[in-house]
């Protein structure tokens, strides 16, 4: 089944994925085998804590950031870290235009902005918010980093990431609990039958 993809989507409610989440509701994760690696996409409902909101009209722009590793199970020892991704966001307000700015990178944007792909303006705030949480065919591993027939987990994790707001925010939001956000999952990826494993090109 080279040729295909071989699609492991799998609910959130299912056993195998477990979901913590505060400032956020659970929507489904898929897991995706594909010619050229894994890919892992997501919905999440977001809704800001009140403190990040009122600082983001005030003009204070807000980063999140969404990471996945994914770890080879071992029934020895605890998983072994194969592959890892990331990718951060920067949303704010323009008053002048009451627009909202989203930016994306693959690296935080304290690094000059570099890696920055995709920028977008919204006249919503809610459909800024729905962006953010929208992961459609996110590739989070190569290929050869994900053995066929072996059993792997897939963490993903979403939060606002604090290190890049002002000082003065950092200090103020230290046990805060109106500054939380954060959505966990975990899921299970199945070995890949042994049937479709024979049917593999060799490469």
């Amino acid at each position: 089944m080279g040729a295909c993809r071989c699609l492991l989507a799998c609910c959130l409610l299912l056993p195998q994925a477990q979901a913590q989440v505060a400032g956020a509701e659970t929507g489904e994760m898929q897991l995706e085998r594909a010619d050229d690696g894994l890919y892992l996409s997501a919905n999440l409902q977001l809704d800001l804590p009140q403190l990040a909101e009122d600082a983001l009209y005030k003009g204070i722009p807000m980063f999140f950031v969404a990471e996945a590793q994914v770890l080879r199970a071992r029934w020895y020892w605890s998983g072994r870290l194969v592959s890892t991704a990331s990718r951060h966001f920067r949303l704010s307000y323009q008053p002048l235009t009451r627009r909202w700015r989203l930016n994306i990178s693959a690296a935080p944007f304290r690094n000059s902005g570099l890696g920055v792909v995709l920028g977008q303006s919204f006249d919503d705030y809610a459909d800024a918010l729905s962006a953010i949480g929208r992961f459609s065919h996110w590739k989070i591993a190569q290929r050869n980093e994900i053995a066929a027939d072996a059993v792997h987990l897939v963490d993903f994790r979403f939060r606002l990431d604090m290190s890049q707001l002002p000082r003065l925010f950092q200090i103020d939001a230290v046990g805060r609990p109106g500054w939380d956000l954060l959505a966990s999952y975990s899921q299970r990826l199945a070995p890949v039958p042994a049937q479709q494993q024979s049917a593999e090109p060799v490469r």
